[in-house]
């Protein structure tokens, strides 16, 4: 499966990390945060210089994190970075057919992060799911 066809986030993935971490999950997200931004800052400088050697180290991070997190397109594409570059290193080319990839790696870890901090936000309302009528539903027509 290509990186395009994974799931921005896997949700049940997220909030399984998210139970298993408890009252850590928010610093741990902060460290993925940290972390992801260094990792791809280091994957477009090696990009640029063209060195297949310096992707592999920052793609496997991103990789392993964004997994993590149930980041599925973003550790993907990650991984398609790492397993090129290593290839590209044992044969002796330039990593340039990753182009594609590594521009669209940071866009996709902003509307990641986005997407895991509209949710890991605790000011965010959390309700459990109800089926049929809501109980806190107005009650229209009838004296409540």
């Amino acid at each position: 499966m290509s990186y395009q066809q994974a799931d921005l986030v896997n949700w049940t993935d997220f909030a399984r990390t998210r139970s298993e971490l408890g009252a850590a999950f928010l610093r741990i997200l902060g460290y993925f945060r940290e972390d992801g931004v260094k990792s791809i800052a280091a994957v477009e400088e090696a990009f640029r210089a063209r060195n297949a050697a310096a992707l592999v180290s920052p793609a496997h991070t991103l990789k392993g994190e964004s997994a993590q997190f149930g980041a599925y397109r973003l550790s993907a594409m990650a991984e398609e970075i790492e397993m090129t570059a290593r290839r590209c290193v044992e044969t002796r080319e330039g990593p340039d057919e990753l182009i594609e990839t590594v521009v669209a790696l940071r866009p996709c870890f902003t509307e990641t992060l986005a997407l895991i901090d509209r949710d890991a936000s605790p000011l965010v309302p959390r309700r459990p799911a109800t089926f049929g009528r809501r109980v806190d539903a107005p009650t229209f027509g009838r004296a409540g």
